[in-house]
């Protein structure tokens, strides 16, 4: 058996800052009742016409951190892609990455994990690495909400909480075996899968039956959330995850350097640290330029984390994930 580790990470974000203020045109809301509520100050939204959407805002991540790994797409053995947001319903984001970077004909895999995704697909990278199969497997988290969301008021519980981004990692053989990424741990209860969910459309939903129905106040095909619900699942769950990973590797929370949890909400985020009574420079939160960037917002903050010189060698670095499904995830790294 080998050990993995990330050899690079990049993260890409469209240049439209949609703020708060901007929101409350569009709906009964203002900057101090999203504040209040999520943390959030503005987000990113892809334009119509500046080329964006869910896998070229892959691929643009993805060629920031294959060049800090010093990789070419040539060197990448396989893809595994996290996103919520496709751009077609079939085929995935993977083998479109694949194609538009130019690499052999390697594997391309999809997961949907919705916010705990991008900790899923770190997750199969790291058992693909150290079984031996594969070298290098490039893991991407890409998210386009703003393709579809309700921005109206009967919408703004959900849509001022999601921006758009992306963030990958390469994940590597750990060739001098020091450090990297020590355990994975993944969970899922799915009698609560409708309480964070879009129904339709879908095969069980199709476009002709929505149109028929022509529904004016439950919409299926925009996201719906309990978020009061959500809140105290994840509250829980992120502990817990946490203190799982912590547990198998023999550490403690006074072992963590840094913990980037996923920018659900920064309440969530604010809770989980006042419970683990962790100083502000060891928990790393940008929810509130971003917003909720699902699969795509812990490779984002652990991008911007490394960049500002926050993670350093030999740190502890603990990522957990809480989403729909319910599904749920922590990820211990060596740095």
């Amino acid at each position: 058996m080998y050990t993995s580790r990330i050899t690079g990470v990049g993260a890409y974000v469209p240049e439209n800052v949609v703020t708060n203020d901007q929101l409350s045109k569009l709906m009964d809301t203002n900057d101090a009742w999203i504040q209040e509520r999520t943390g959030i100050k503005e987000r990113r939204h892809i334009k119509k016409g500046d080329g964006n959407n869910t896998s070229v805002m892959g691929v643009k991540a993805a060629t920031i951190a294959l060049e800090r790994a010093n990789l070419k797409p040539v060197d990448i053995d396989m893809i595994v892609f996290a996103t919520l947001s496709p751009d077609m319903y079939f085929p995935g984001g993977g083998v479109q990455v694949q194609e538009m970077m130019g690499m052999r004909t390697i594997p391309a895999l999809d997961v949907r994990n919705q916010c705990s995704g991008f900790v899923y697909a770190l997750s199969v990278a790291d058992q693909f690495v150290k079984t031996g199969m594969y070298k290098h497997v490039l893991v991407i988290g890409s998210e386009n909400h703003s393709g579809g969301l309700d921005f109206t008021t009967r919408g703004r519980g959900v849509s001022v909480i999601f921006g758009d981004g992306a963030g990958a990692v390469v994940v590597s053989r750990n060739e001098d075996g020091k450090g990297g990424i020590l355990s994975t741990h993944l969970h899922s209860e799915g009698k609560h899968k409708d309480e964070l969910a879009l129904q339709g459309p879908s095969t069980n939903y199709w476009v002709p039956q929505i149109i028929a129905e022509n529904p004016t106040e439950d919409i299926p095909y925009y996201p719906y959330m309990n978020g009061t619900f959500v809140f105290k699942h994840a509250i829980v769950r992120f502990s817990e995850v946490i203190k799982e990973g912590l547990k198998a590797n023999n550490l403690s929370v006074e072992d963590i350097d840094m913990l980037i949890p996923h920018q659900a909400n920064l309440r969530i985020s604010q809770f989980v640290q006042h419970k683990f009574r962790l100083p502000d420079d060891k928990v790393f939160n940008n929810i509130q330029k971003y917003g909720n960037t699902t699969a795509a917002s812990i490779p984002i903050a652990l991008t911007e984390a490394w960049e500002k010189g926050k993670i350093k060698e030999g740190d502890l670095v603990v990522l957990a994930a809480f989403g729909s499904g319910f599904t749920w995830g922590s990820v211990i790294i060596r740095w």
